[in-house]
């Protein structure tokens, strides 16, 4: 099982940027793809952006292509979220996943570990 822990949310305003952090440990840590979901109030989980350990290939929602960027440092065994342009839409809870199949789905079903998550809060 491997333990995930976030950190980097916050309150911002509207085109201000954050980084998120996912640190991993426990047995396998580091050795499986890692995605980001977030649920805002009253909504399901969605999928964020997510990167395979293999090949370090990213994925990316079509809501968040081209302002967040997802990245990992293998000596830390953390996965970072750059989160740049923040609309108030993208406020929500945002949690990283362990996916140990390595897949780097978009697919919450497919994840086997799941961190506590980070509030993200962004004021118009």
């Amino acid at each position: 099982q491997v333990e995930l822990v976030e950190s980097g949310g916050g309150l911002v305003r509207a085109g201000d940027s954050l980084r998120l952090s996912c640190a991993a440990s426990g047995h396998g840590a580091g050795r499986h793809a890692t995605g980001w979901f977030r649920q805002a109030p009253g909504k399901g989980r969605e999928f964020v952006a997510s990167i395979r350990w293999s090949d370090s290939r990213t994925y990316y929602a079509t809501s968040v292509q081209g302002r967040f960027a997802i990245s990992r440092d293998n000596v830390k065994n953390t996965v970072y979220l750059q989160m740049n342009s923040l609309r108030p839409e993208d406020t929500a809870v945002y949690y990283c996943a362990a996916d140990s199949c390595d897949s780097g789905s978009d697919a919450s079903a497919e994840y086997d570990d799941w961190g506590q998550g980070t509030q993200v809060t962004v004021s118009s």
